[in-house]
């Protein structure tokens, strides 16, 4: 840039002109003003012909560069940033069971299976056995009756009791024993001895007391209860038939 040129100090008169050998041309003094109004103050020139200078010194940005300086605006990256978070709720949502179908898998199947029936109880015999402790074999018998829907059938006998030997003899046989085993347990209790113990177990199923005949057949229900008592009702007769159609009139 041209620096001012300093004007001469010196005074000279009005009218005189420089020298010839100090004269500037006219060309080098356009030059000279030019550079001073360009150093000294704003250009003359419209502010239209300005414009484009400054449009190419600063471009604006494109819409590519905006998109690429700012990414939260652009829509593409919040769809890629919202795909992975709902594909990975997936996996998480079906790898956890449904409850009713583990509730379905986890309940066991109903058995159509019935209870098998009840075997038929042992007839014991024939005799009495008078070391046997009568009360716990009484006792034995009343809770297998409950548990198998039976009744209990208490014979008070003497070995040497003709008529006790024959109703054994009838409880030996096939069709009476079946009758026993499906609907009594049979509880055999000697009272031809000495045993005070035999002797109270008579009196308490069978308090009437008196002279008793014997055998004594007392039926007893699983709670205790007395059914019927032979002293009282007096014995049915001794053959197969007789005491068949007792067992059934009292079995249930």
């Amino acid at each position: 840039m041209l620096r001012p040129v300093r004007a001469d100090r010196r005074t000279q008169p009005p009218g005189a002109g420089a020298p010839r050998g100090i004269r500037l041309p006219l060309v080098a003094a356009a030059v000279v003003a030019a550079g001073l109004s360009a150093a000294c103050g704003p250009s003359t020139e419209p502010v239209g012909s300005a414009a484009p200078t400054s449009a190419s010194a600063s471009p604006e940005p494109s819409a590519t560069e905006s998109a690429a300086a700012s990414p939260e605006s652009s829509p593409s990256v919040t769809a890629s940033a919202s795909a992975p978070a709902s594909a990975s709720a997936t996996p998480r949502s079906a790898s956890s069971p449904a409850r009713a179908g583990s509730g379905a898998a986890g309940t066991p199947a109903k058995s159509s299976r019935t209870p098998a029936a009840a075997q038929p109880a042992a007839v014991p015999g024939p005799g009495y056995d008078s070391s046997a402790d009568a009360q716990k074999l009484i006792d034995a018998a009343l809770r297998t009756a409950k548990s198998e829907g039976r009744m209990v059938l208490l014979d008070f006998g003497a070995n040497w009791c003709g008529n006790c030997k024959a109703a054994d003899k009838v409880f030996g046989q096939p069709q009476t024993a079946a009758l026993l085993g499906k609907s009594y347990q049979l509880v055999k209790i000697d009272i031809g001895g000495n045993s005070s113990a035999n002797s109270a177990l008579l009196r308490k199923y069978s308090p009437s007391g008196g002279t008793y005949t014997m055998p004594v057949l007392v039926v007893v229900t699983p709670s205790g209860t007395v059914r019927t008592d032979t002293h009282v009702t007096g014995n049915p007769s001794l053959t197969a038939e007789g005491i068949n159609s007792f067992l059934r009139q009292w079995a249930s």
